[in-house]
Formats: C-alpha cells, sequence, structure tokens
C-alpha cells in the first residue's frame, strides 16, 4: 500500500492497547508518530485524537490508530477533525471493508472490548488494505460535501 507512518494516540484506559499496537509498528519496520499519551494516568481522549488526526491532515502521517476503553469516544472526536474518516473497528470485517468503502484514514479501537490479538489483526488489515475506488469515490465525496455543509438532498 505505501504506508510510510502512522499516528497513534491514546487516553489512559486505551494505553495498554496503543503500547501494544507501537510494539507491533516497531517489530514491522512500520513508522509511527506516537502523540500520547504516555501512561495509564489520566488523559482525555479527545487531546490525543486532534493530535493524531491533524497529524494526518497535515500529510505528516498516512494513517492514523487511535485506542480508548471502547473505541467510541476518540472515535467521535476523530471525526471532528475535517479531512479526518475514522472508523471504531472491533471486527476483522469492518476494519477491512471501511478502508476498501469508505477510504477511512483513522482507525479506533477499545481496549476494554477487544483483546490485543484481535486489535493486532485489524491494525494489519486496516494498514494493508487498500481504497477501490469507483462507485465508492462518490459515497467518500458524499461524506466529505455533508463535513463542509453542503446538503446532499
Amino acid at each position: 500500500m505505501g504506508v510510510k507512518t502512522i499516528a497513534i494516540g491514546s487516553d489512559h484506559a486505551g494505553y495498554p492497547l496503543k503500547e501494544a499496537v507501537r510494539a507491533y509498528l516497531e517489530e514491522k519496520g512500520i513508522g509511527y508518530i506516537d502523540v500520547g499519551c504516555y501512561s495509564p494516568k489520566r488523559f482525555d481522549y479527545a487531546i490525543s485524537a486532534q493530535k493524531a488526526c491533524d497529524k494526518v491532515v497535515e500529510g505528516e502521517a498516512d494513517l492514523a490508530i487511535l485506542c480508548c476503553g471502547t473505541g467510541v469516544g476518540i472515535s467521535m472526536a476523530a471525526n471532528k477533525v475535517k479531512g479526518i474518516r475514522a472508523c471504531c473497528c472491533s471486527d476483522y470485517f469492518s476494519a477491512k471493508y471501511t478502508r476498501m468503502h469508505n477510504d477511512a484514514n483513522c482507525l479506533c479501537m477499545g481496549d476494554r472490548v477487544i483483546g490485543e490479538g484481535t486489535a493486532l489483526e485489524l491494525v494489519d488489515v486496516f494498514i494493508n488494505t487498500e481504497f477501490e475506488g469507483g462507485r465508492h469515490q462518490t459515497r467518500v465525496d458524499q461524506i466529505m460535501a455533508i463535513e463542509k455543509g453542503e446538503k446532499l438532498y
């Protein structure tokens, strides 16, 4: 695919999972930017979401991977960053098809929802799946139009 750098981040609840993702990326020789948090001490997920997603939007990272307790809160925050299409995934099919059909650029996962093995499988499929384009590009364009405040109807 050509993924060179991934921005990773978490809150305190997702910190153990982020650390597992970081170690996995190191093992695979994939570059990353760790935007925090850096310990299990209380930390708000919106800060990490914004920092990591800014790296993607600004072109410093190709994708973002974010972790919190459920993956839901951090995905909500990530989706507020213009240009981000974040998905909260806990299964292989969703992680694969959100890349193929939605051109998602941010994977969010919950440490309290999935185990490390599943999480690393999701990371692998997410970063190695290409966007299909074609009819799916129209839908991505519609998502981005909504982000700009345009009406689709």
